[in-house]
């Protein structure tokens, strides 16, 4: 097995970087304190590749590997963890469209997408169904000979809720159960689309979250992607890479976090020496060092294993999202504690990097969901 990046690997990883110190860093602090969702930035790091990072070079995306995704979305999370959560989500509707929609679908949308000239939103989640998602209540009704769907219903939780031009939407389109979703695509301005409120939370506020509704929406059926009944294998096809990208993102913050704690601790002085020489501190940061290395291997394999299209890729996906995210945040926490009270000062920015990493454990399916998957695999006749 090979562990070393390769020269492009490199370039990404020092591309990616770049664009975090000089794009993202600098305004993460205003975007999260004023609830700004940076749309100009975002169509920077489109200029760079990063608004179809692994879509077809044919219709403008980037064609790179999710292992070369990984690799970029932990260097642009370092800068700003929320912007880069919305790029992931954003980059894997762009990929659903690639994966499986026709060429007219691809040539229609994958360039807006591409440039970010529009945006995308994924619409999975309800009100009344999250971890089990197979029991979606939105529909999408035949009518008129199926040349039309008529979309009723809800999704929760959106990012870009309100603020994206496309919305990719898991439906149903017959019986109950994974077999009778489908995914379309709802354009903004369609009637009947609307949207509640921006959610107040606890993190990711450089991205706007809302309630997703349809009522007597009318989509015309070219805009089905895949044939009916494959919806929920899409989705879940979607979520084994979003795994993998939000665990990088995990990464990200808790890379920017440790380093800020090494900083911090060497200049920082009490009881006569700085606390960067007291072993517990020492004790603390290796460990913080070694369980980010584990984390980082478990998602590099598991985006190779995806690529490959290894039989055990959506386990691999799981296991890394489970760790990654879980020792990840455990890591941002031990470095709010190296700052001592400073650490719970805005100026510092660990608390920011906390609050945006925390919701990584609940998306793209839970850690709970994560150690269903992982054990059915285990028990697997």
């Amino acid at each position: 097995m090979e562990f070393e990046l390769s020269q492009d690997q490199r370039a990404i990883q020092e591309m990616a970087r770049g664009f975090a110190l000089a794009e993202l860093a600098p305004r993460a602090e205003r975007w999260d304190e004023r609830h700004e969702f940076p749309v100009e930035t975002l169509r920077r790091a489109a200029a760079l590749g990063m608004g179809g990072i692994y879509v077809r070079e044919d219709v403008g995306g980037s064609g790179l590997s999710r292992l070369d995704a990984a690799i970029l979305f932990e260097e642009l999370a370092a800068g700003c963890t929320s912007t880069a959560a919305y790029l992931s989500i954003h980059n894997m509707v762009a990929w659903m469209i690639d994966a499986f929609g026709d060429e007219a679908q691809r040539g229609r949308w994958l360039p807006d997408l591409c440039s970010m000239a529009k945006l995308a939103s994924y619409c999975l989640t309800e009100p009344g169904s999250g971890s089990d998602a197979a029991s979606l209540r939105t529909t999408a009704r035949a009518e008129g000979n199926a040349g039309t769907y008529v979309l009723d219903g809800s999704k929760a939780f959106i990012s870009g809720g309100g603020a994206a031009d496309l919305y990719l939407v898991m439906c149903r389109t017959g019986g109950e159960g994974p077999a009778g979703v489908s995914t379309v695509v709802v354009e903004s301005g369609t009637d009947g689309l609307s949207f509640g409120k921006p959610e107040k939370k606890l993190g990711w506020h450089s991205q706007p979250t809302a309630l997703v509704s349809f009522a007597g929406c009318r989509v015309p059926a070219e805009q089905r992607i895949g044939a009916e009944g494959q919806g929920f294998k899409i989705a879940m096809r979607g979520l084994d890479g979003g795994r993998i990208n939000i665990a990088a993102c995990s990464l990200g913050a808790a890379r920017a976090c440790l380093e800020k704690a090494i900083a911090y601790t060497k200049e920082r002085r009490q009881f006569g020496q700085r606390v960067a020489d007291f072993q517990n501190t020492q004790f603390r940061l290796a460990d913080m060092a070694t369980e980010l290395e584990a984390a980082r291997l478990m998602v590099w394999r598991a985006a190779a294993k995806l690529d490959a299209g290894a039989p055990d890729a959506t386990l691999a996906c799981a296991m890394a999202k489970r760790f990654a995210t879980d020792v990840c945040f455990q890591a941002i926490d031990d470095a709010l504690q190296l700052h001592g009270g400073y650490g719970y000062i805005q100026d510092y920015g660990i608390e920011r990097y906390l609050r945006d990493a925390r919701v990584h454990r609940i998306l793209e399916g839970t850690n709970e969901i994560m150690r269903v998957i992982i054990a059915r695999h285990l028990l697997a006749d």
